[in-house]
């Protein structure tokens, strides 16, 4: 896939067996996504919340949700109880992907880290986007920008892995993964450039699988052929990047807002690594990002 309506696209075709628990779904931009979600056919939904007020949001906002029969609501009395509930909808295996509505993030987390209910994998939790970059001939997956602050070597290899099975779960057969640095030399007093030349070892020794790793590399050398050729760098993969890991969530954040502003990239955005995705839309993300993200969550959840 080379788009992120494609990727829509495709997640239609497997949308008839996969469902969405919304915690605090009775917003008028959570609702609009799901609306969006709801015409392009990508899922069902499970909606928790007062159910007064999604009924009142639906049937005066959003009518073509009303009695429909891929809408369920169920009603809670708190915003806890409905973080609780639409993970446990998850862990249970109703629901596929979970997808945070209005409440902070602190709260719809607590709930996924939760011993006894919640989607815990042992595994480190990262977030993966999906950038429509124009000029750039397939998705661009970017990680970590938004859970990690900075993430050790360890944590850096389960980043990777979890972007890998992204790109790999939107038809990348063989990712190609550059640990981003401010320079493609390694420098011990950097510790981005070490850390990107151990895991491209720890990847070709087979630690690291399904992918290609090659770094230290910088952004300019990651994503142009012609850049990397300039630098004299010698390799196969150099700027032919399919997924770009930053070191540390500032320059990951920075990054993607670039993309998004200055370049108007579009986007979709998960968090990997728990038994299953989980979409986590922020009020300044437009509703087309928010359908990205529920396209990327569902596609993800098929595997």
């Amino acid at each position: 896939m080379t788009t992120l309506d494609a990727l829509v696209e495709q997640a239609a075709v497997i949308s008839t067996s996969r469902i969405v628990s919304v915690a605090c779904a009775a917003d008028e931009e959570v609702l609009e996504a799901v609306e969006m979600a709801m015409m392009r056919g990508i899922a069902s939904f499970i909606l928790f919340d007062d159910e007064g007020k999604i009924s009142e949001l639906i049937n005066g906002r959003f009518p073509e949700l009303a009695n429909h029969p891929s809408i369920q609501i169920r009603h809670t009395e708190s915003m806890l109880e409905s973080a609780e509930k639409s993970v446990r909808a998850v862990s249970s295996g109703e629901a596929h992907v979970l997808m945070k509505g209005n409440l902070p993030t602190a709260v719809i987390m607590k709930s996924v880290l939760n011993g006894d209910y919640g989607l815990r994998t042992g595994k480190v939790l990262s977030h993966v986007a999906a950038f429509e970059v124009n000029g750039y001939n397939r998705l661009l997956f970017v990680t970590d920008a938004g859970m990690n602050i900075a993430p050790d070597l360890h944590e850096k290899a389960q980043i990777i892995r979890n972007a890998v099975a992204t790109a790999k779960a939107c038809g990348v057969q063989l990712p190609i993964v550059a640990p981003l640095a401010a320079i493609e030399t390694v420098n011990p007093n950097m510790a981005p450039t070490t850390d990107a030349a151990m895991l491209t070892v720890m990847n070709k020794r087979g630690q690291i699988k399904d992918c290609i790793v090659d770094g230290p590399l910088a952004l300019d050398n990651a994503v142009s052929i012609e850049s990397a050729h300039h630098k004299g760098i010698i390799s196969e993969t150099a700027g032919k990047a399919d997924i770009l890991m930053v070191p540390s969530i500032e320059s990951g954040n920075i990054l993607y807002k670039s993309l998004m502003y200055f370049a108007n990239a579009k986007v979709g955005g998960i968090i990997q690594g728990a038994k299953a995705p989980i979409v986590l839309t922020s009020r300044s993300d437009s509703a087309e990002s928010k359908l990205y993200s529920l396209a990327l969550a569902i596609q993800t959840s098929k595997n």
